[in-house]
């Protein structure tokens, strides 16, 4: 079993910056392809940006391509999402994703991870 606790959702203006994290608990976390989803109101989930057990390869939505940038830091168990140049269209809940079975980053996109954290809320005003 995997826990995961994001923190650092909250309240900004559009062209503001926020940096979410995610630090696991339980079985060894640097094997596990990490990711963050997002779902608005009304609107499905929507993969936003994974990373491989390593940290090398990332791979990130159109949406937020250029904007958004996730890292890991294996050392601490964690995974962050950097967030700038946010637009009211960003204003979600944001969710950490873990899998122990994905090749890659990419595949995360399409998939159902194992594990989920329970949610940050951002919301982003005009």
């Amino acid at each position: 079993q995997v826990q995961l606790v994001e923190s650092g959702g909250g309240l900004v203006q559009a062209g503001g910056s926020l940096r979410l994290s995610c630090t696991a608990s339980g079985r060894p976390f640097s094997t596990y392809v990490m990711g963050w989803f997002r779902q608005a109101p009304g609107k499905e989930r929507e993969f936003v940006a994974g990373i491989s057990w390593s940290g090398t390869n990332t791979y990130h939505a159109d949406s937020v391509k250029g904007r958004f940038t996730i890292s890991r830091d294996n050392a601490k168990n964690t995974v962050y999402l950097e967030m700038n140049s946010l637009k009211p269209e960003d204003t979600a809940v944001y969710y950490c994703a873990a899998d122990a079975f994905l090749g890659t980053p990419q595949a995360m996109r399409r998939s159902n991870p194992a594990y989920w954290g329970q949610g940050t809320q951002v919301t982003v005003s005009s």
